[in-house]
This record gives C-alpha cells, sequence and structure tokens, in this order.
C-alpha cells in the first residue's frame, strides 16, 4: 500500500470515527496534518497523521458535544 492509500485508508477511519464533526472537518483535518509531514523518510508519516488528527477531531467532538448540551 502507498502513503495516499494509507491516508485514505486513515481518513476513512477517523470518518467513522468521528461522524459527529462531518466528513469535510475530518478532510481538513487529514489533509492540514499530512501536509505537514514533508521529510524524506515517509513510512510513519500516515501513523503520524493518524495521531494528529485524532487528537484534532477529538477537540472538535468534545465542542461539539457541548454545544448540544447547551441548545
Amino acid at each position: 500500500m502507498d502513503e495516499d492509500q494509507a491516508i485514505a485508508h486513515v481518513q476513512d477511519r477517523l470518518i467513522e470515527r468521528f461522524p459527529d464533526v462531518g466528513t469535510e472537518a475530518v478532510r481538513l483535518a487529514v489533509q492540514d496534518v499530512h501536509n505537514r509531514f514533508d521529510g524524506r523518510v515517509r513510512n510513519y508519516v500516515p501513523i503520524l497523521v493518524e495521531r494528529e488528527a485524532t487528537i484534532r477531531l477529538a477537540e472538535l467532538s468534545v465542542r461539539a458535544d457541548r454545544e448540544r448540551a447547551e441548545a
């Protein structure tokens, strides 16, 4: 599996994990994190992207839960 395929799988997993933040938010988070990794060693990039995007999306999810609770 090449890096682009691995990143697509990361995005799919995160869309399933964070349905409340929306597909576009997941896509943007994954794209933003992925763009930050521009070095020569690429083997671990998908894992690093998933970790950082997960943290961002978890924060968005918590905010969305709070907003729903306050509504």
